[in-house]
């Protein structure tokens, strides 16, 4: 299970840089323990730019991220894997989403079979990697959702109006 991080776990704060900006999103930690219990590693993958750009340093996205790691916790959910691409979207890198290599180095690291897994976000860039890489996606709307993220997604039958929503089909999927 990919989750892309800003507005599908926690609120979406433009560059978040200090560990008092996050905020979980609701359902967000019941959202990672539900899957988690029915048997997915729950990966983490994110683009930050705001690296690249020099809006924040490396070290700014850590302390962000191990308050995402508590604040999960703390509800009983756990990451098993966090993968984030710090480069500005001009850089030409194939780590950004909608590139695969963050999703291939996580599928390799942690021994995930691609065909089960799920792609979850706020932007298409989050879910289009998923038929590239044979998985599944659904957009999870949120206020940075765009309209053209929405007629993407329900062309591809891929969208979900909450976490909660998304969940639900995952798991009746599954059965």
């Amino acid at each position: 299970m990919f989750f892309d991080r800003d507005g599908t776990l926690m609120h979406d704060v433009a560059y978040a840089s200090r560990p008092e900006q996050v905020r979980l999103l609701p359902g967000a930690s019941h959202a990672v323990r539900q899957l988690a219990e029915a048997g997915y590693l729950i990966i983490l993958v994110t683009n930050q730019s705001g690296i690249g750009r020099g809006l924040f340093l490396a070290g700014d996205y850590e302390r962000v991220h191990s308050r995402l790691v508590e604040l999960l916790r703390a509800e009983g959910a756990i990451l098993d894997g966090a993968y984030h691409c710090p480069h500005a979207p001009d850089a030409g890198c194939e780590c950004r989403k909608p590139g695969l290599e963050l999703f291939r180095r996580a599928a390799q690291e942690h021994e995930v079979e691609l065909s089960a897994s799920w792609c979850l976000g706020d932007r298409w860039r989050d879910v289009e990697p998923a038929r590239a890489l044979g998985a599944s996606g659904l957009l999870v709307q949120s206020p940075a959702t765009t309209m053209d993220d929405l007629i993407r997604a329900r062309a591809a039958e891929a969208l979900a109006t909450s976490l909660p929503d998304a969940v639900h089909r995952i798991l009746s999927d599954r059965e």
